[in-house]
């Protein structure tokens, strides 16, 4: 038997392959919303579905429970801030869930969520709802099923926030919205009593040009790296890791709307700030991943809102 030196280095192995997996997913992904051609977007969504079922088989592979059993209390997790500690607690904590999606599920939900964003993207335009609402309907459903396979104790969105927001719950966030509800609900009313801004009778009009070559210019000066980046459009905008030293963010233009564009490309450096400066010397394990999704998002929306307005 492997000693728990040689079976944690061959879960570094197992784990960097996985990271393989996403890296290729995240790309098909980022083609998918930014260059493939209308025509071929249902095939793309089936090479990701394929691909989604390679990576489950591999992730959720039985020998890998019992090599991260071997590991679970070996001497070199005693220390909890170590890296090592840090990629055994959080490769149990995904396998652990992982292993509970059935593999016909996990490729029927990545199947069912690429094909639906396509069609959110097509009728968004039209702001055709109808059309839309069979897709997320079917959304919703499939992620019924998953929250029921994860299990949960009182309600299935916790099953599934649980994958963002570590031990988050829908209960103990509620408590804070209500805090921010009556705040949010004077500032509104404000809003809605001001009336249009004094001077702005005339539609104002920013050519896409110039604001992409601003945004541009002010993702640079807040130190995003585009030597490992880069800027496109896309329906809706999204920031995506890619690789180390790969990590690519969209926006989309409005001529007549300066805001959309740069504040989103501010909020989206935000969080390509926080993939950029990740420990490149631990790619391919948790340490080098962001720690939540809520944690991630505190980044975007500094740089958008503390910095930007």
């Amino acid at each position: 038997m492997k000693s728990a030196a040689e079976t944690y280095a061959a879960l570094v192995v197992w784990s960097r392959k996985t990271t393989d997996l996403n890296s290729t997913l995240a790309l098909l992904h980022w083609d998918l919303s930014t260059k493939t051609p209308a025509a071929g977007a249902d095939y793309r969504s089936q090479v990701i579905t394929t691909l989604v079922g390679i990576r489950h088989a591999h992730f959720t592979d039985p020998a890998i429970g019992e090599q991260l059993a071997r590991v679970k209390s070996a001497d070199f997790t005693a220390d909890l801030h170590s890296s090592e500690a840090v990629n055994v607690r959080e490769w149990i904590r995904s396998y652990e869930k992982a292993v509970k999606i059935p593999l016909e599920l996990a490729k029927r939900s990545a199947l069912i969520t690429s094909q639906s964003r396509m069609v959110w993207e097509r009728y968004r335009p039209e702001n055709d709802w109808a059309r839309f609402r069979p897709w997320l309907e079917q959304v919703v459903e499939i992620k019924r099923e998953e929250a029921d396979a994860l299990g949960y104790s009182t309600e299935a969105y916790d099953a599934l926030l649980d994958w963002y927001e570590p031990d988050a719950t829908a209960a103990s966030i509620e408590p804070k919205f209500q805090r921010l509800i009556p705040a949010l609900v004077k500032i509104l009313e404000a809003i809605q009593a001001s009336g249009p801004p004094p001077g702005m009778s005339n539609t104002p009009y920013f050519p896409v040009e110039d604001q992409r070559a601003f945004a541009t210019l002010a993702a640079e000066k807040v130190g995003y790296d585009f030597s490992a980046g880069r800027l496109d459009v896309s329906a809706h905008p999204f920031t995506t890791g890619i690789g180390p030293k790969d990590v690519r963010i969209t926006t989309r233009y409005a001529e007549h709307d300066f805001n959309d564009a740069f504040f989103s490309v501010l909020h989206e450096v935000g969080h390509a700030l926080y993939h950029q400066g990740l420990p490149l010397e631990h790619w391919g394990t948790p340490v080098c991943s962001p720690a939540s999704l809520g944690l991630n998002e505190s980044q975007s929306r500094m740089w958008e809102n503390f910095v930007g307005r």
